[in-house]
């Protein structure tokens, strides 16, 4: 039982306040595990599902005692619970003396087919031998509780090794990014997240400039580098609730949570800015200065609850910031300037003393599908 300590075993108890005196002391006397009494089947039933225990003995003489059985049974989601049906029934411990062995397997075998992992006979008060019978009934109750620690360990280990597969499975490799399985994951989340507390939702796409011209002048090696460079680069300026994602080759999406068009914006104009301000440098004889293009998108109540119309619509905008000349950003915000349409760009102009963005005719974009 030593495990128990290190794994804080919790151990859930439905049953009168006297049948757990009459469980062995190692179990109500512990303090390498937690123990909670419930008699009532709605209290446990929400218990268990607020907080599921490790084991949960179970009094079957307690009212709907095989109920909570067939429940857990039920419950895929808590099969790995430990459940440990004793029978303290009068009638059926009167029918097992009567009947023997045969009676006794029939009754394991309901019980066990009823949902609990281990049937256990309470020893009754008015057998002679109880003291040496009851000794071994404790044992046999302690033995059932080492298997449903096992099991606990067992679970939890494997829940610790599908956390690792599972980050490994969601992460880029080369990026230590997000990858797309994630995005495809956790868009969804923020866009429910964000309906349910009416709270606003943005995210960019954005594209590395002309990156093909990177791979072949410097090779595919420098142009991984790159890749790293820029993701270390725009991890160190996201904000905290910000998560980046590798969308595929040299593109990247970030979902900006409680983050409105308009604060979007200022998020992408500063991730624009930061990566053109200054050179990548790869070794002491290769600096590559490298610009990126963005699209920015925030969820309006027709887009869909997987996210893939927001995605469209940033890459359309992402469509046009290259078709415009790249290194800059475009959110679908338009402004007149001089009778002309104008749009956000990275490197921005000044008109008339106003901070003017440049853009081009939607139409543009469907004639420049092709990315560099």
């Amino acid at each position: 039982m030593a495990k128990s300590k290190a794994m804080n075993i919790s151990i859930l108890v439905f049953g009168s306040e006297n049948f757990i005196a009459n469980l062995p002391d190692q179990i109500h006397n512990a303090t390498a595990f937690s123990v909670e009494v419930i008699a009532n089947l709605n209290q446990v039933i929400s218990r268990i599902k607020m907080m599921p225990p490790d084991i949960i003995l179970v009094q079957a003489s307690i009212n709907a005692s095989m109920e909570l059985c067939c429940w857990l049974k039920e419950q895929t989601k808590l099969s790995w619970i430990y459940c440990i049906l004793v029978e303290d029934r009068p009638e059926q411990i009167s029918q097992r003396n009567r009947y023997g062995w045969e009676w006794d397997f029939e009754m394991t075998s309901t019980a066990l087919k009823q949902g609990a992992d281990a049937y256990i006979w309470q020893i009754p008060e008015e057998k002679t031998d109880r003291n040496s019978a009851l000794s071994a009934n404790n044992c046999l109750i302690l033995a059932q509780l080492t298997v449903g620690l096992r099991k606990a360990q067992k679970y939890r280990d494997l829940i610790q090794k599908n956390d690792v597969l599972s980050g490994f499975a969601l992460a880029d490799s080369l990026t230590e990014m997000k990858n797309r399985r994630a995005l495809d994951q956790d868009l969804p989340r923020q866009i429910q997240r964000s309906r349910n507390q009416n709270n606003p939702l943005s995210l960019i796409i954005l594209d590395v400039d002309f990156f093909k011209k990177v791979n072949d002048t410097y090779g595919h090696l420098v142009g991984d580098r790159v890749l790293q460079l820029l993701c270390a680069r725009l991890r160190n300026n996201l904000r905290f609730q910000d998560t980046a994602f590798r969308y595929g080759g040299e593109e990247f999406v970030i979902i900006l949570p409680n983050t409105t068009g308009e604060e979007a914006l200022l998020v992408a104009r500063r991730l624009n800015r930061i990566v053109n301000q200054e050179p990548f440098t790869i070794n002491n004889q290769v600096s590559i200065n490298v610009t990126i293009s963005l699209g920015i998108a925030s969820l309006q109540d027709e887009d869909d609850e997987d996210g893939m119309s927001m995605l469209d619509r940033a890459d359309k905008y992402l469509l046009q910031a290259k078709a415009t000349g790249r290194n800059c950003v475009i959110n679908g915000r338009r402004s007149r300037v001089n009778g002309q349409w104008s749009m956000v760009k990275g490197q921005e102009s000044m008109v008339n003393g106003q901070e003017s963005m440049v853009n081009t005719l939607d139409f543009l974009a469907s004639r420049h599908r092709s990315r560099n």
